[in-house]
């Protein structure tokens, strides 16, 4: 029984730590399309284990003096995907925006934060928020997509926000 059970906490394990694998495929909708020319684009991503990953992004904001309120956020998220994109163009991140506006999410926020822009769009079923997407990047050719999936508050998103932009 021991044996079994052990085998069972192997094969756990390694179903959990699978997903911490870095693929060179997107892994967010829009990037995935086949038929979409992306001109040399690079792609690294990874899709975050929220098991595992919850204690290790608490630790790290406590350690970076951030209040209870947005640690708090951390418990709403149910799922993490990110993805970096080098050798990008403006056209294909304007193609990406219109893809989001056209499968109704709404822009939130631009904030300009130590020479970066980050683009906050989220998509709403009701009053809560299912879907928030971030857009990082100093320029096109270089950027980082963050996808949280989740159910979150108008109030939780601005509290975000208003913690990034008064930093």
């Amino acid at each position: 029984m021991k044996t079994l059970k052990n085998i069972f906490l192997v094969i756990l394990t390694i179903g959990m730590l699978q997903s911490c694998i870095v693929s060179e495929k997107p892994n967010i909708d829009f990037f995935q399309n086949s038929k979409y020319d992306f001109k040399g684009a690079q792609f690294a991503s990874i899709n975050v284990p929220m098991v595992l990953a919850k204690s290790y992004i608490k630790k790290a904001l406590r350690e970076d003096g951030e209040s209870e309120e947005m640690i708090s956020l951390i418990r709403k998220a149910s799922k993490i995907k990110l993805l970096t994109v080098t050798n990008g163009s403006q056209q294909m991140l304007n193609d990406y925006v219109q893809y989001l506006n056209n499968h109704h999410y709404e822009e939130w926020a631009t904030i300009k934060h130590d020479g970066d822009h980050i683009n906050i769009m989220v998509k709403q079923d009701g009053d809560v928020i299912k879907n928030m997407l971030l857009t990082v990047g100093s320029n096109a050719n270089e950027m980082v997509f963050v996808d949280v999936k989740g159910n979150f508050t108008a109030n939780d998103i601005s509290k975000m926000i208003n913690s990034v932009s008064t930093q």
